[in-house]
């Protein structure tokens, strides 16, 4: 079914997601000054590093409205409020925001997409929606060590890695502080760092 994109709900489901993106980028940049303030660096670094994935994002979906600068695009939707006193709680409620894209939204704007034969945009939402997958996933895996109380613990001998130096430590637990520079809260598993395959010890 060819559709004039003008016309198209292809646009209003791009300027959805160029939204949705939007305001994750804008709430994990929130989340990770709180992590920060809480001394977890490491849970700032993953906000921040996936805010920048998704401003990545936004511009790729902004880019297919090109041919419509200079208009107004106007959309529906409800967008979550993620604020939580907790770093655990704010770990849970973006892994569930990235699996819904993954699991729903980005499938059915890809479906609707391709129905109306715009298959570059189709192929953006499936790819994106991949993505998405992996930032739940690791958002859920911190939200597992954060809640069984192993963010800086393991069970099994580990290296940990300084993000602010570079230092590399091995034991089950990462120290209290970095004998380099600064508090614990920089000590990741150096196996999820990266550039992990520099960070064994010989």
């Amino acid at each position: 079914m060819t559709v004039e994109f003008k016309n198209s709900e292809t646009k209003e489901n791009l300027m959805r997601a160029f939204a949705g993106e939007s305001q994750a980028r804008n709430r994990y940049t929130i989340a990770a000054e709180q992590a920060a303030k809480m001394g977890h660096h490491v849970i700032e670094a993953i906000f921040r590093y996936t805010a920048d994935q998704e401003k990545e994002h936004a511009e790729i979906f902004y880019q297919h409205l090109k041919s419509l600068s200079g208009e107004n695009i106007q959309i529906d939707g409800s967008y979550p409020v993620d604020l939580a006193d907790d770093i655990g709680s704010l770990l849970r409620k973006a892994q569930h925001n990235e699996y819904e894209e993954h699991d729903d939204v980005y499938q059915n704007f890809a479906d609707k997409a391709r129905e109306e034969e715009f298959y570059e945009v189709e192929s953006s939402f499936r790819l994106i929606a991949e993505v998405e997958k992996i930032h739940g996933d690791r958002f859920g895996r911190y939200a597992d060590y954060v809640e069984q109380n192993q963010l800086y613990s393991s069970d099994e001998k580990t290296s940990w890695f300084c993000l602010n130096c570079g230092y590399i430590f091995e034991g089950t637990q990462a120290p209290p502080t970095c004998p380099s520079c600064h508090e614990q809260g920089y000590f990741i598993r150096a196996s999820q760092s990266p550039y992990e395959s520099e960070c064994t010890l010989k």
